[in-house]
């Protein structure tokens, strides 16, 4: 290729500007200024509140009755609490066996509150808040919401369903809506007597009136509104018990049960993994997981009731993919965490969201792990949460995983990447460094001790130092209270008294601006060619040395063996070069070969290294299989390609790609072998995907070989490598298969097989099909929740595709606003601005 440094980054910095430049221009961004933000009062507390819902199906509207038992701290005479898209219609106060009624009720759409003002000062002690009220079943996948899918006969059907996390329970009843406010609650539904009326607990009373179903639950425990859900539609189930006799269920839609059977053996391996971890039994006497047709995140950990998008949870046995069914699992796993951590105890607020979020993107692995131990999950994290991490977390615009958080608008700015990944990345970290049984023991002290109740970070980190005995907490606050993290520069020193380790520490910059000054305390470890026994360090100044132990002269060094730490490494020229061969021969495990060529893609990227001695060390993955090295290298090709996508090398850096691929499909082949591993079954998927977007000629020919014959009937594409015979045949630009393609997406009833199409469609050089799909991604036969990644598929057709797609999305800007209000942070940051990095 011979791209200099020079011609690399500014390659780079031309494009990364020119969209910050409209981005600027074209939305008039300027700096966020935080809204006016006062908590509740606190001196009127819920205690119980007595809730009885009844949702209208066909005119998208609900009535609900309530009576909240509130303990009155002190002599008041207005109460406030939560309330937003809901008039009341009666209010009253019962106290000391009287009745009284408010002189005014008044709403605040700015605030989100409901306030009660008496003509006289309501006494202390115990009293019930008694309202009657409206609300809407409204269309943006927040509060409690309507949704619908289409059965197998073609009726459409009808569903209720709730999403309050972060403050959305305020949008269903009037409540006090913030997480410290805990209460009990008893939940009575009135729904059609042909839908399924699912709540957090289960019913211990049901009744039918004329054609109503009116289904009483049993009290829940104390627990915090955003964890409270209802359901109500047309479902089937399939059901199961765990070893400790807890029912779960997973719901459906009409006629596709056993696409639940995953999902349910999954939960019920997960279920007593966790409680047996945690030393606490799951507290609720069941387990709901239901699928929604629309749903703007991935699932949600209601208590006892977890909702999912149904991309989530369902796996047809016939037509899911590998990877799909690795993502279900995660996800399972990632939610019923939540019913623990996050749910027995609650952040006190959402500035310790990276509590829940952290731990459970976390731990979903450890689970997956233990179910799947062939799948080798741990290896995969590296390339998913742990990669996003870094890449987020070294740009200029990140936050530090504990933030400030005051009105709810800024709570969904911090449901990204940083609470997630940088979150989990910093557990994993930190299980490293205190051993995986004193961090165990370490967590079921601090869920024994606040369960029920809420807690802060500081507390978590006390329960482990006195587990571990290490301090925890002066270790870990450098992690969570700063934005970044650092690089390590490292080199050797070999003489008569030994080797030693030069460890220098600066912030790492997406830019290659280190001018920040700051300090980490940053556990390191290290292995070497001759004492493969991680020697561990502690990192506390801005650089120091170290003594290797049982290290010789020309010994490779390798820092950060198994990629645990959170930082990049930048080796010397000469360390550098001793590794090589080890790579090569594959003397170091897939994780450190991963680790390397990301380092140093991220190195050149920022122009702390040149490109030179990246291609260098793409030579030495010659003999490269592992899956997930493989795909960490195609992902970095991918990216340089998109960034030469309009340079004159565009063509010779496609050819190097498919090179580099094609003999590895060549060995792996297109059909299953009954040697198969998990992961083989993924690196086909990549290697056909990376060759088709290469415009490999045999590539080409073979997936519309493959396609041709799936459409006939001869011969479905297997599930696992469909996604990239799709993108491959839609490369190809043919408005005769563009077509086909919308015939599979409106015929098909699979959410994955949809899926599939809308995340192609846009792809291929025809720019009048990549505006007919912007279109469509606009339409009614693309969920709200899918829109995104329809726009998306023509933002990935290179660099006309992301122009055109840059300039509709700034012509739709006010329209994805009113559609999506603040869901728009969760829909569209992840795969719609990725394409623009």
């Amino acid at each position: 290729l011979e791209c200099s440094t020079r011609s690399f980054k500014l390659s780079y910095y031309n494009e990364y500007k020119s969209y910050l430049r409209l981005a600027s221009r074209s939305l008039k961004m300027s700096p966020t200024v935080a809204k006016p933000f006062e908590h509740l009062p606190s001196n009127v507390v819920p205690v119980n509140y007595v809730l009885r819902l009844h949702p209208d199906l066909e005119q998208n509207t609900f009535k609900g009755q309530e009576s909240i038992e509130v303990n009155v701290k002190e002599s008041v005479n207005v109460i406030k609490m939560n309330s937003a898209e809901i008039e009341v219609q009666s209010a009253k106060v019962v106290i000391n066996n009287s009745e009284v009624v408010p002189s005014n009720i008044a709403t605040d759409a700015n605030t989100e509150t409901l306030t009660l003002t008496f003509g006289q000062s309501l006494p202390e002690g115990k009293g019930n808040v008694v309202l009657e009220f409206t609300g809407i079943l409204n269309d943006k996948l927040r509060g409690f919401y309507r949704s619908a899918y289409t059965d197998n006969s073609g009726e459409k059907r009808r569903i209720a369903v709730t999403q309050f996390e972060s403050t959305d329970a305020r949008r269903a009843f009037p409540c006090w809506d913030e997480p410290a406010y805990k209460a009990t609650f008893d939940v009575t539904l009135v729904a059609p007597a042909k839908c399924v009326a699912l709540s957090n607990m289960p019913v211990v009373k049901e009744e039918i009136q004329d054609d109503l179903r009116i289904s009483t639950y049993d009290r829940t425990p104390i627990m915090s509104t955003y964890l409270v859900a209802f359901v109500v539609g047309e479902f089937d189930y399939v059901e199961g018990r765990d070893e400790n006799n807890v029912l779960i269920r997973v719901y459906t839609p009409l006629g596709k049960k056993e696409q639940g059977d995953f999902a349910l053996d999954v939960a019920i391996k997960t279920l007593p993994f966790y409680a047996k971890y945690f030393e606490i039994k799951f507290p609720l006497p069941k387990l709901d997981l239901i699928a929604i047709p629309d749903f703007a995140a991935g699932a949600m950990e209601n208590w006892g009731l977890v909702t999912y998008r149904e991309t989530a949870l369902l796996v047809d046995p016939l037509n899911t993919s590998s990877n799909t069914k690795q993502w279900v699992a995660l996800v399972v796993g990632h939610e019923l965490a939540h019913m623990w951590f996050g749910n027995l105890v609650t952040m006190q607020w959402w500035t310790h969201l990276w509590l829940n979020e952290g731990f459970a993107s976390w731990i979903e692995y450890l689970c997956v792990d233990h179910c799947f131990p062939d799948w080798k999950i741990w290896l995969q994290y590296i390339n998913m949460d742990f990669k996003r991490a870094l890449q987020l977390d070294a740009l200029d615009t990140s936050h530090p995983i504990e933030v400030p958080v005051g009105h709810p608008e800024e709570v969904d700015e911090i449901f990204d990447a940083i609470s997630y990944c940088k979150g989990n990345s910093v557990i994993r970290m930190l299980h490293n460094w205190l051993g995986a049984e004193p961090f165990r023991k370490g967590l079921a002290h601090y869920l024994n001790k606040h369960q029920y109740k809420n807690a802060v970070t500081e507390q978590l980190w006390a329960s482990l130092e006195e587990l571990s005995g290490k301090p925890v907490n002066k270790v870990m606050s450098t992690w969570t209270s700063k934005m970044g993290y650092p690089m390590l520069t490292v080199s050797i020193t070999e003489n008569a008294n030994g080797v030693r380790l030069n460890v220098k520490q600066q912030k790492f910059s997406a830019t290659g601006d280190s001018g920040s000054s700051f300090e980490w305390m940053v556990p390191v470890t290290v292995i070497t060619q001759s004492n493969s026994t991680p020697q561990k360090f502690l990192l506390d100044k801005k650089e120091d040395s170290f003594v290797l132990e049982g290290c010789k002269a020309g010994d490779w060094v390798k820092i950060n063996p198994e990629q645990i730490g959170l930082f990049r490494v930048q080796y010397d020229e000469e360390l550098l070069k001793r590794i090589l061969p080890a790579i090569k021969n594959q003397t170091i495990s897939a994780a450190d070969r991963l680790g390397i060529q990301e380092d140093l893609f991220a190195l050149a990227k920022a122009g702390y290294s040149n490109t030179a001695n990246l291609l260098t060390l793409m030579g030495a993955y010659v003999n490269e299989r592992e899956y997930v090295v493989l795909s960490s290298i195609n992902g970095n090709l991918a990216e340089l390609s998109s960034l030469f996508s309009h340079l004159p090398c565009s063509s010779q850096f496609k050819a190097m790609r498919r090179r580099i691929f094609s003999r590895i499909l060549g060995e792996v082949g297109w059909e299953k072998r009954e040697s198969d591993k998990h992961t083989d079954s993924l690196l086909r998927n990549m290697l056909i995907g990376a060759l088709g977007k290469s415009e490999d000629k045999e590539v080409a020919e073979k997936c519309s070989e493959l396609f041709e014959q799936h459409l006939k009937g001869d011969k479905p594409i297997p599930a696992d490598i469909r996604s990239s015979v799709y993108l491959t045949v839609r490369q190809s630009g043919s408005e005769e298969d563009y077509a086909k393609l919308l015939s599979i997406f409106e015929k098909t009833d699979l959410h994955e097989e949809r899926d599939r199409v809308q995340r192609v469609l846009g792809n291929g050089p025809n720019a009048d099909l990549r505006s007919k799909t912007l279109d469509f991604s606009m339409g009614d036969k693309v969920r709200s929740n899918d829109t995104p990644f329809v726009i998306s598929s023509c933002a990935a057709s290179g660099a006309d595709g992301r122009v055109q797609t840059w300039d509709f999305v700034k012509k739709n800007y006010s329209t994805f606003l009113d559609r999506f209000g603040r869901n728009m942070c969760c829909l569209y940051k992840n795969p719609f601005i990725s394409k623009f990095n």
